[in-house]
């Protein structure tokens, strides 16, 4: 008899019941939990089939057979789920659900993907990139869920719940894992009763390290590696009266070289052989030998070094359930956090010296309180919840730039042809009368305070038998303060340039004098506040400002859900109105030229029609979710190889259908899919002439990094071996249409130019992930041998305009082809 539940992908997930108050509460016999999955999305312990919502829920055992080890690989297990990474390894992550995220790189910048773990708010993706072990489930809330879960929720959220300390028994796990790229995992945890049935400890580490996959030929270590760790403690306390007390401390740290990009399109500088005219070599730093895909699947790229990462973080949580009498409850969980980035990277991707990022350290301080009063009246008809949030933060991030030895003769190739080379390798310093680029620094600093708080009420209505009506409404309240400085810099070249720029642009020389100032003003090393910094069309230069930034909103969810009475068919149809707020662009230029340097905040009116089904004595279930959402002041942040810029589009919308099956025909097979069909998009006229040529050019085309289509399928036998052993075959696939992986779809510079950017679309691509185990039936120990991505599909995830390369194009790359051993142990 097989006494592992296994229930694999889309959102049809076997869940055991947490406790077994929550289960009597929703009225769930605990002898069915095989039959049931509970999720928590609507802040009460409930059957996923009664919940109307579109959520998906991944249990332990999926996690490990699909090799999730973090927030980024859920998309393995959720097709409307899908993420992207450049540059850094905490800073650049987006999360996107439906096709709908928001670009990072910019601290000030918050995700529309919510992520909430044990209750507790995370601002920022990266600070949630930790290891995943020890966990009971996450949940993937699909669409706004602004009402229950705090703030910044306009596409959706992820709710990770970690295992709570049993006060019961004594027990605990170890898993160790080897595999290419000399990939090593251990994990363990130990569960220990203090006082029985009362008070209990349990002790969570995690240890995780991966060579680089991309080959770096100029320097010392490959990029996009591993290396990582996490501790987690728990107490955990339950009292003969029902109050339940969980306090929760964490640690983890990564220094991980991550991320390098690899050049797709070469630049017409190097085709036209300039850079070996300035004495920078043929390829002007650029080691991969091919281009396009051939270089992507190549994984080697230039720089010359890896991009350097220390990242570490610790939090605390504490969540208290009081009960009051049989019908109510309180809960509360609280959290502080402390989040710290020190990085380092070669900034011009190539192996010249043209610009690196010495100093990019970042401070994020976070505390959140969240009370609520929950309960039952009208014999259990009314399922009431009202609370009220609270959230400080304050940021501290600060940026220095540095030009290098190579950046000078850099730009003599870039404006090689038009001055017939009369400056050679040093034009910038000939022209700003001796100034040498080499070594000119800006060391900008960048500060926020932001508070947010609301009240909230979320409850349903049983009108009749099997009809249920559900109202939310939030107010939230959001003030933020933050601001640029200077803390010091020193770049004589653009002072000079600015000099004499009035004398130049008199000259055969005016039509370069834009270019002349930009590039010596490089706005991420150039002193603030310079007069004249506009002179002649130049870009401009940094402006110091302090700013403040306050918005407040009406966040509800209107659902309507009916339950037929003699098959298991539940059907709802929901509206709700949410909300991400806006904020201030933490850039150096921000404020240039007189700029606002705020962004407004992001509505969303989302409307959702769907049925959730179990068949064949619970051996098929079928979930549908059919979606339309309307954005309005969309936010975007995108690089335009000088500068940050945040801006809002007038409307974006993600409309489709989701499918999530499961069949279980018998024990032994296990049958999943799931489809998402999403068009998200910026409509044919989501911006007016009003509007900048960089809104305005989004218009009629995707959003970035959404495909059409993806689709999930997977299938697992499993079966016994005498009477001591079982073993398991998993299969998984993932298929996904085009996709467009860059901020615009054309050239921003011009309405009419309406071709694609080269390499912009990934083309679709199917991954394919293998797993099998054998162990002993009590669990006690189980040895497994897994491959992911078994074709090495090598897939890009952002492409952007290489700097300072006129014409180039990089991209950075996504995981190749994984596989390993692991060997499991449970006691």
């Amino acid at each position: 008899m097989l006494k592992r539940t296994l229930l694999c992908t889309a959102g049809a997930v076997a869940l055991s019941i947490p406790t077994i108050s929550h289960a009597q509460a929703e009225g769930v016999n605990p002898s069915d939990a095989g039959n049931v999955i509970i999720v928590t999305a609507t802040r009460r312990a409930e059957d996923i089939q009664d919940v109307p919502i579109a959520v998906t829920a991944v249990n332990p055992e999926q996690l490990e057979r699909q090799g999730v080890a973090n927030v980024q690989q859920i998309t393995s297990v959720s097709p409307s789920f899908s993420t992207s990474n450049a540059q850094n390894a905490g800073g650049t992550v987006v999360l996107r659900i439906r096709g709908v995220g928001t670009t990072s790189n910019n601290i000030g910048f918050e995700s529309a993907v919510g992520i909430f773990i044990d209750g507790a708010y995370q601002s920022r993706p990266g600070i949630a990139l930790s290891e995943f072990v020890d966990i009971e489930r996450v949940e993937i809330l699909r669409g706004p869920q602004g009402t229950l879960f705090g703030r910044n929720t306009s596409a959706g959220a992820l709710n990770i719940t970690t295992v709570a300390p049993d006060v019961t028994e004594f027990g605990g796990f170890a898993n160790a894992s080897y595999g290419n790229y000399d990939f090593m995992n251990i994990q363990g945890a130990v569960n220990v009763p203090l006082i029985q049935d009362t008070l209990a400890v349990r002790i969570t580490g995690a240890y995780s390290e991966r060579d680089g996959y991309l080959r770096l030929p100029n320097a010392v270590e490959d990029s996009n590696e591993i290396d990582r760790y996490l501790v987690r403690g728990q107490l955990g306390y339950e009292s003969a009266g029902g109050v339940t007390l969980r306090l929760i401390g964490d640690y983890s740290r990564s220094t991980a070289t991550c991320c390098q990009s690899i050049e797709v399109r070469r630049s017409p500088v190097e085709e036209a052989g300039l850079f070996a005219l300035v004495g920078l070599g043929a390829r002007g730093g650029i080691n991969q030998p091919n281009t396009g895909q051939e270089a992507v699947d190549d994984l080697i790229g230039s720089g010359n070094f890896a991009p350097l990462a220390d990242i570490d973080q610790w939090g605390i949580t504490a969540e208290l359930n009081v009960p009051l009498g049989d019908d109510a409850e309180l809960v509360y969980i609280g959290s502080y956090r402390e989040f710290r980035s020190d990085q380092v990277n070669d900034s011009d991707f190539t192996g010249l010296n043209v610009v690196n990022t010495t100093v990019n350290r970042a401070a994020i301080d976070t505390m959140t309180h969240e009370l609520r009063l929950q309960g039952e009246a009208l014999d259990g008809r009314l399922s009431w919840l009202v609370g009220g949030y609270y959230a400080d933060e304050d940021i501290t991030a600060r940026g220095r730039l540095e030009l290098g030895s190579d950046y000078d003769a850099l730009i003599g190739a870039l404006i090689f042809g038009p001055t017939g080379g009369m400056f050679g390798n040093s034009p910038l310093q000939t022209l700003s009368g001796g100034f040498d680029p080499n070594g000119a620094f800006a060391d900008n600093l960048y500060t926020q305070n932001s508070e947010s708080w609301s009240i909230f009420t979320h409850n349903v209505f049983e009108i009749t038998d099997g009809l249920d009506l559900t109202l939310g409404l939030r107010y939230s309240d959001e003030s933020k303060s933050g601001g640029f400085a200077q803390l010091a810099a020193n770049n004589q070249t653009c002072t000079g340039i600015l000099a004499n720029a009035p004398g130049l642009s008199m000259g055969p020389l005016a039509g370069l004098v834009p270019t002349l100032v930009g590039t010596a003003c490089f706005p991420f090393t150039a002193q603030a506040d310079l007069p004249g910094s506009g002179v002649a069309g130049g870009l401009p230069t940094p402006a110091t400002f302090q700013t403040n930034f306050s918005d407040d909103e009406l966040i509800y969810t209107v659902k309507l859900g009916y339950e037929f009475p003699s098959i298991p068919i539940n059907v709802y149809a929901s509206f709700t109105h949410g909300y991400k707020s806006g904020g201030i662009n933490l850039d150096s230029t921000a404020a240039a030229s007189g700029a606002d340097p705020r962004f407004a905040s992001e509505e969303v009116d989302a409307y959702e029609v769907g049925f959730k089904a179990r068949f064949l004595d619970d051996a098929l279930t079928l979930n549908v979710a059919a979606f339309h959402q309307e954005f309005s002041n969309f936010q975007v942040l995108e690089f335009t190889g000088t500068q940050f810029q945040t801006f809002n589009v007038p409307q974006a919308v993600s409309t489709g259908v989701e499918i999530e099956i499961l069949a279980r025909p018998n024990d032994n097979w296990t049958f999943n899919g799931g489809l998402t069909y999403v068009g998200a998009n910026y409509p044919d006229d989501c911006a007016t002439a009003a509007n900048a040529i960089r809104v305005q050019n989004l218009c009629g085309n995707p959003l970035t990094n959404a495909p059409d289509l993806v689709a999930i399928a997977g299938i697992t036998y499993e079966n016994e071996i005498g009477n001591n052993l079982d073993f398991f075959l998993n299969g998984q696939i993932r298929t996904e249409s085009d996709r467009r992986t860059s901020t615009q779809p054309s050239n921003p510079a011009s309405l009419a130019d309406t071709a694609p950017l080269p390499f912009d679309f990934q083309d679709s691509n199917t991954k394919i992930n293998l797993r099998a185990g054998i162990g002993a039936q009590d669990d006690s120990w189980n040895l497994e041998v897994w491959a992911t991505n078994i074709t090495n599909q090598i897939t890009r995830g952002v492409t952007f305009n290489t700097v300072l390369r006129s014409g180039s194009r990089s991209t950075f790359p996504q995981e190749p082809r994984m596989y390993g051993l692991t060997v499991r142990t449970r006691f």
